[in-house]
Order: structure tokens, then C-alpha cells, then sequence
């Protein structure tokens, strides 16, 4: 009697990912969130999988809903795959994602189906890992800053986020340092990921260095340091390149502490493209000045609250015209964005870039003000 071979369709291998892609900045945008998918992957490695009904839900309605499931959490969601005639969009909980595992441009994210169900697994990030490219030895810590720069309004724009940089200035004190194949490497590929820190906070980012001829573009990260340390037009930036890293600091942050008194403001920022921003109207504030002045007059359960929910509602009152809001304050790891009626006041106020808005804590309350 002849046996008959069986052979599965798809192996079951725990590191089988037909898919793979490096993140994008529209991938990780939250404003926005999809990620976007080619074609030929989807349906090569997706579509084919589908039950009959899905793949006829997908043809004609353009979309389909199934179970997506984080291999590295083991959390479940309901997401949908959008048709976009040349690629696909993954929909429905991607912001939750994105801000769960918090991604970033540059990082792997790996896909399949199996058993009925889409499987993603995102690697733990090593932003250290970007391969050393310099050789110059560089100070332990940055003690001089040979760029510098006045921030302009495009520089601050969330909506299309980059940094400018002189060409000569980057090329005098920043490519000086990498090796010849590295610069060769930029000419051609037009960017580099690179390693920089936050010299104010201490925290790490991996970015890239675009050409664009007579200047560089800093890109990656930029909208979220913009939205972090509160950035405005007119605030100076500072750069320096040391130990195979991009340094970079803004003095003088947009809050201050004062002394105590009737007119005890002790948060005080020149407000930025993204704090007037109708369309997606939230106000950022820095953790630091959030945790000191207001989470310290909290009590311990509101504050576990805030950590296990990662946002509160609170009663805000605006201090010029003693108008009351319901709101809400939104953790966001090293900020916090203070939402609910913030386009309304935006719109009430006629508040625009520059004008300082000034924020407390006062008997149960957030009050804000913005001086004429």
C-alpha cells in the first residue's frame, strides 16, 4: 500500500516571520495610526490564509476585522486590515500599540498568520546598538557646543517634524568625526541612523541624519523632543558631537519655579505649534515641573491611578475669567498633556505661539492663566 505524504502549509516554527519591516515615521505616528503594509507581502503571506469569508469581506467591503495577538505580551485586540489598492493599512488598536510598546522609527516589527489569528513580535529596542562609525576620541561629556541655533517656526512644526542644520556646521563639527566609508555612506544613502541624547534629561534616542544638500535634517524623534521639553520658536538648541553620540540641549526650560506669594506660578511655558493645534488640541507640560508642583499635592491613590490608567480627570479652572472645565491630565512618560477642553480654550482665548500660559495647584484644582 502507497503512503500518502502530508506536508503543512506554513511551518511551525516559533522564528518563522514572512514579514518584516523597519518603521516608518507615518508607522508611528499616534495622531494618525496605521501601519502600513506592502501588497505583495499581505496577500502573498496573509490573504491566503483567510477563511473564505474574510477574504470575500476584504474584497468587497476593502476592509476586514480579525484577532491580532503581541507575541511578546501575549495581548489580544481587534484589528482590522484596510485595502489601499497598492498596500494594506493594519487599523484599530495600532496607537494603543505604537504607544504601548513605545516604537519608534527605525525599529523591526515581524508578522504572520497562524491559526487563524495575525501574530506581531517587535524586538526589544537596543538604541546603543547602532554600530560605532567614529574614531576621533571625543570627551566624556560635552563641554563646549559648536552649534547652536534659534528655533524657528518650521523647526517646532509637529506636523512635518525635522531639524535643519547648516551644512557646513554639521560637516565642520559633527561628520569630522566619522570615518570616510560613513560619510561616503550618507552621500549615497542620503541618512544614518545615529545614536543622541538629551543632555538636559539624560535620555537616549536613535535618529537619523538625513542630506539634503546644503544642509542636514535630524529626523526620528524630533516631534516627540518637541512635544517633551515643550519647544517654541525662539528657543535656542544646542549640539555637540562626543563619544559616537549627537548631543543635544535647550537651556532654561519653559517653566521656572517662583517664590511663594499671591502670584505663585511655579509652571510657566511659551506655548508651541502643538499646544495651539485645534485639530489635536492638547496642552504638553514637562514631567518634572507636573510631578513637583502638582502630583505633590495628590493623594497617593489619585496618583496610582494616573500610573495604572495613565491619565486622571481633574477640575480646571481658567484663573482670567473664572470659567470651570472638566479635563483630563495624560501620562505620557516624560510629559503629561493636559486635554478635554483645551481646543475650546484655544479658540476662546486666541492663544497663539509664544504667549505664555502659566499653570498651579490649587485646592483640588488645576489653574491656568494666560497674561495679556
Amino acid at each position: 500500500m502507497k503512503r500518502t505524504a502530508y506536508y503543512s502549509a506554513a511551518p511551525q516554527v516559533q522564528d518563522h516571520w514572512p514579514i518584516k519591516k523597519a518603521l516608518t515615521l507615518s508607522d508611528v505616528d499616534i495622531t494618525h495610526p496605521f501601519l502600513t503594509l506592502s501588497r505583495q507581502q499581505v496577500e502573498t503571506h496573509i490573504v491566503v490564509y483567510m477563511t473564505f469569508e474574510q477574504a470575500k469581506l476584504l474584497r468587497e467591503d476593502g476592509q476586514v476585522s480579525f484577532n491580532a495577538q503581541d507575541d511578546d505580551t501575549g495581548d489580544l485586540y481587534v484589528m482590522k486590515l484596510k485595502w489601499r489598492g497598492s498596500y494594506y493599512n493594519l487599523i484599530g488598536k495600532w496607537g494603543k500599540v505604537v504607544r504601548g510598546k513605545g516604537l519608534d522609527v527605525g525599529q523591526e516589527i515581524k508578522l504572520r498568520w497562524l491559526n487563524g489569528c495575525l501574530h506581531f513580535s517587535v524586538p526589544q529596542r537596543q538604541v546603543v546598538l547602532v554600530p560605532p562609525i567614529r574614531t576621533v576620541t571625543a570627551p566624556l561629556v560635552p563641554d563646549h557646543w559648536p552649534l547652536t541655533k534659534v528655533l524657528t517656526s518650521s523647526d517646532v512644526d509637529t506636523n512635518h517634524p525635522f531639524l535643519p542644520l547648516p551644512r557646513k556646521a554639521v560637516e565642520d563639527h559633527i561628520l569630522a568625526h566619522w570615518m570616510p566609508q560613513e560619510r561616503e555612506r550618507l552621500r549615497k544613502e542620503e541618512q544614518v541612523p545615529i545614536n543622541a541624547r538629551d543632555y538636559d534629561t539624560g535620555d537616549m534616542h536613535l535618529m537619523k541624519l538625513k542630506w539634503r544638500g546644503n544642509y542636514y535634517n535630524l529626523i526620528g524623534r524630533w516631534a516627540n523632543i518637541i512635544r517633551q521639553k515643550g519647544l517654541g520658536v525662539g528657543k535656542e538648541i544646542r549640539i555637540c558631537w562626543a563619544n559616537n553620540c549627537l548631543y543635544f540641549s535647550v537651556p532654561n526650560d519653559h517653566y521656572i519655579a517662583t517664590a511663594s506669594g499671591h502670584d505663585n506660578w511655579p509652571i510657566k511655558k511659551a506655548l508651541t505649534l502643538s499646544d495651539i493645534d485645534t485639530n489635536h488640541p492638547f496642552l504638553t507640560l514637562p514631567g518634572k515641573a507636573v510631578k513637583d508642583h502638582i502630583l505633590i499635592y495628590w493623594t497617593q491613590q489619585a496618583r496610582e491611578q494616573l500610573s495604572s490608567d495613565h491619565q486622571v480627570t481633574i477640575n480646571a479652572r481658567d484663573d482670567d475669567s473664572g470659567d470651570l472645565y472638566v479635563m483630563k491630565l495624560k501620562w505620557r512618560g516624560s510629559y503629561y498633556n493636559l486635554v478635554g477642553k483645551w481646543g475650546k480654550i484655544i479658540r476662546e482665548k486666541r492663544l497663539h505661539v509664544g504667549r505664555e500660559v502659566r499653570v498651579r495647584w490649587d485646592h483640588g484644582c488645576l489653574v491656568f492663566s494666560v497674561p495679556q
